[in-house]
Parts: structure tokens; C-alpha cells; sequence
């Protein structure tokens, strides 16, 4: 039973100011597995004080001074690639190999990345007379989910430490294990006392109380849409920066084309990695109509291979994270049954075997008209609509034809003809073949949300832009 009751403030660990816990569940077993202290406006106050006070100071240090401390943490971070990973099966469902493989190298990968982006940046630029100068917005606020903690830790943190901000962190209260080993990776690596701090706690209690705080210049949000209006809303009096990271309900455009049924395979299983839980997932599957029979058995036999299980074990898939998850999930799955849809594989209820745990069949849907609940709303879990288009026009039209933006896909052996439909794509990152690259920028249009993260180009959240101007008017001259 892990017991987490403190928050981190100031560079130290301090009690919460009242006694009140949140139990987090194991979604494999649903049995309680740790409390995290509940934090309140009390607490915001103080961490907000706290990262005011370092901001006098952080972002005079140098560029130098600042790739020391991140390779420090980068150093910390590998020692405890372990703890992490255990973390994140525990708390959240992640399969081991999964936890300990792209969950933990996700995080590692944005602390590099953004290493290499410090090195290289430009926080001043002359132009004629005047200097265009980058400074750091000021105090930030991160709140971050609980589908891949680490991830949406690392691209809100770095880029804020790297550009000179302070910040304190509200990891979701359904993966706060993670969010706490994260900060005593901080601490451990020598992060100067208030630059990071820590708030554990729900939306009530911390995210309210943060996202309106009227000495807070910035709040960075990751999750579902509903929520980012509502901190939106809350943040609108005091106008400060909000940047969010929403909902998506992503295209996956399979070609017409020789490697088509490996193609479907391969979008059937990525569509199921954790679960389902990925808010860039490609879970609307456009395959040419007249291939729909191809695309079923193919899809059916690919979702086969998918292993659902203990996530400590060697299994391809866990549990989703909570009760209320699977409910959701579990009604979606019935309103496409019910509106018409073809089952081609999964279903409701547990797969065979699974009694005790939030464990999802992974289901596969064909024939889906983009008019259905199941290809309109994010299900956010392991169900795949397939979708029919009779040309590529169609298949585009298909593609935008939603409240989302935040990711495409495109899969298909002529990369030229790859590369037209990926630009007529409405999203903010659209992956050709399976493309990946930690230096690219990733967010969303539509009610995906705005703004960018990763790489440099999140870097640019966190800035001001000041004009200087007759900065040297004998040159510009």
C-alpha cells in the first residue's frame, strides 16, 4: 500500500493543510492500492508563493545553468526507470512491458529533446534597430492526466524549467504515484528550492483553485474537452495564457494499395496499446468501401492477437483505469450495436477468464456510418470504428468531418499520394507510415484545443515576446 501524504513546496516536503486523502484503485484488481493527501485552495496558495519567489531568481540563471540541472534530472531519471514503470502498472493499468518501455522512454525522450532544444535556442533576436527578446512568462500551472503520465509530465515540465518558468504540477488523482516519483526525481537531482512544486489532488480542490489563481500567469491543461472549457471558464477573469492539449477522435486513412491488409492489421493493434487510452488514437479506421469484407477479416484477425491480462504479466493489454471508464466504454460499445453498426469482433461485457478488474474486450466495428455516436465521440478505450469511402476525396471529407483535430493518419505503400491526403488532413500532427519524431509539434484545432508541445515548439508556450525597440539605432541605421 503505497501512502503519499505530503506535498512538495518550496524545495521541501511539507503536510498538507488538512487531513483529507484520495484512495487509488488498481485497476486490475479493484482493490484500493495507495491514498495521496487531497490538496485545497490552502495549498495552492502556498506553492503559488512559493514558485513566486523562486521567479525572482530562476530566470536570471543562465542557459549553462539551466542544461546542468535538466542533466541532472536526466541522470536521476534513468535510475529510477524501474520505480516508474512499477508505478504506472499499478496505478493505471499499463501492461509492464508497455510501462516500462514507451511510457518511461516517452519521458525520457521529451528531457533529451528538450535538452537539445535549450542548447540550440535563441532568446534574442536582432532585427534592424531593435532586439526581439523571448522571456519566460512567469508562474505556470500543469495539469496533467492520467493516460500517459509520464508524457504529459515531461512536455509541460521541461519546456517550462528549460525557458525559466516555475511551476507546480497537479498530476491526475487516478496516477498520482508517478507524478510523486517524478517529483522526488526533481528534488533528488537538485531542482532550486520552489522552481517545481508539487499539489496532489482532484479538480475541485487544486485544478480550480489553480487554473483561477490571479498570481498564476499561465496554466497548461492536458485532458477531455468538458474539463478544458471548464478551466477556460475559471481562467478567463484573471487573462492568463491558457494552453490545452483536448479530445480527439483521429482519421487513420488506409490506401488502396497492395499493403492494405497489413496496414488495417497494424492500425487494428496500435488502436488497442493502452488500452485504447490515447487521445491521438486513430480510432476512425477509412478503408475503401469496396474492400470492407477485406478489411473485417483482416481487422478480426489482428484484434485476435491482442492479449488482454494481468498487466504484470506478458500481455498486450490491461485494464482501463477506472470503474467509471469502463462503464462508459462499456455503454459506447452497446449504442453502436444498437444503432447498427457491425460487430466484426469483442463486444460487452470482460473477455473470458477476466472476472475481477476494468478489463475491455477489444472490439472492432465495421460498416460505421460517421453520422454514429461510436465515430462522433472519443470512447477512449480499446474500440475501433471502421468507416467505408468510395475515393479519396470522400475519404478526406470523411477524415475532417468532426469536432476534432488533434491527429491524422495515413497508411499506404505510394508515399507521394501519402503525402496529398496527409496535407488535406485538418489536425495538428498527421503521421504518414507510422512517422514519429519527439522534436515535431504536437496539439490540436477544433476542440482539440491550442497551442503546441513538444520540442522547441513548446517552448514557445511559455514565452512573452518583448519588442526592444531603438535598441541600437546607430546600426539600424
Amino acid at each position: 500500500m503505497r501512502e503519499y501524504l505530503t506535498f512538495y513546496i518550496g524545495g521541501r516536503w511539507v503536510d498538507p493543510a488538512s487531513t483529507q486523502t484520495i484512495e487509488v484503485t488498481n485497476p486490475a484488481t479493484e482493490q484500493v492500492c495507495g491514498r495521496v493527501a487531497a490538496g485545497s485552495a490552502e495549498d495552492v496558495d502556498r506553492a503559488v508563493a512559493a514558485a513566486r519567489t523562486a521567479f525572482g531568481t530562476w530566470p536570471a540563471t543562465t542557459v549553462a545553468d539551466r542544461l546542468a540541472v535538466l542533466q541532472a534530472v536526466a541522470d536521476e531519471y534513468q535510475r529510477r526507470r524501474d520505480d516508474l514503470a512499477a508505478a504506472l502498472t499499478e496505478e493505471m493499468g499499463a501492461p509492464a512491458a508497455l510501462a516500462g518501455g514507451f511510457q518511461v522512454d516517452l519521458g525520457a525522450g521529451h528531457l533529451d529533446t528538450a535538452i537539445a532544444a535549450l542548447a540550440g535556442y535563441r532568446f534574442e533576436q536582432r532585427q534592424g534597430a531593435s532586439l526581439v527578446v523571448k522571456e519566460p512568462i512567469g508562474v505556470c500551472g500543469l495539469i496533467t492526466p492520467w493516460n500517459w503520465p509520464l508524457n504529459q509530465i515531461a512536455v509541460k515540465v521541461f519546456p517550462a524549467l528549460a525557458t525559466g518558468c516555475t511551476v507546480i504540477l497537479k498530476p491526475s488523482e487516478q496516477s498520482p504515484f508517478t507524478g510523486q516519483i517524478f517529483t522526488e526525481i526533481l528534488d533528488a537531482a537538485g531542482v532550486p528550492a520552489g522552481v517545481f512544486n508539487l499539489v496532489q489532488g482532484d479538480g475541485p480542490g487544486v485544478g480550480v483553485p489553480l487554473s483561477g489563481h490571479p498570481d498564476i500567469d499561465m496554466i497548461s491543461f492536458t485532458g477531455s474537452t468538458r474539463a478544458g472549457i471548464d478551466i477556460a471558464r475559471n481562467a478567463a477573469p484573471t487573462v492568463k495564457r491558457v494552453t490545452q492539449e483536448l479530445g480527439g477522435k483521429s482519421p487513420n486513412i488506409v490506401l488502396d494499395d497492395a499493403d492494405f491488409a497489413a496496414n488495417v492489421a497494424k492500425g487494428v493493434v496500435t488502436m488497442m496499446t493502452n488500452s485504447g487510452q490515447t487521445c491521438s488514437a486513430g480510432s476512425r479506421m477509412l478503408v475503401p468501401a469496396a474492400r470492407m469484407d477485406e478489411a473485417k477479416d483482416a481487422a478480426r484477425a489482428a484484434a485476435g492477437t491482442v492479449t488482454v491480462g494481468d498487466p504484470t504479466g506478458e500481455v498486450a493489454m490491461g485494464p482501463v483505469v477506472s470503474g467509471a471508464q469502463f462503464d462508459k466504454i462499456q455503454a459506447l460499445i452497446r449504442k453502436g450495436i444498437d444503432e447498427g453498426a457491425t460487430l466484426v469482433t469483442g463486444g460487452t461485457g470482460r473477455p473470458d477468464g477476466l472476472d475481477v478488474g476494468f478489463y475491455v474486450k477489444p472490439t472492432v466495428f465495421a460498416d460505421v456510418g460517421n453520422d454514429m455516436t461510436i465515430a462522433r465521440e472519443e470512447i477512449f478505450g480499446p474500440v475501433l470504428t471502421i468507416l467505408g469511402y468510395d475515393s479519396l476525396d470522400h475519404a478526406i471529407e470523411i477524415a475532417n468531418d468532426t469536432d476534432y483535430g488533434l491527429a491524422g493518419f495515413v497508411a499506404g505503400a505510394d508515399l507521394e499520394q501519402a503525402r496529398a491526403v496527409a496535407r488535406r488532413i485538418r489536425a495538428g500532427s498527421v503521421a504518414i507510415n507510422d512517422g514519429f519524431d519527439f522534436a515535431c509539434p504536437f496539439g490540436g484545432y477544433r476542440k482539440s484545443g491550442n497551442g503546441r508541445e513538444w520540442g522547441a515548439y513548446g517552448f514557445e508556450e511559455y514565452l512573452e515576446t518583448k519588442a526592444i525597440l531603438g535598441y541600437a539605432p546607430e546600426e539600424g541605421a
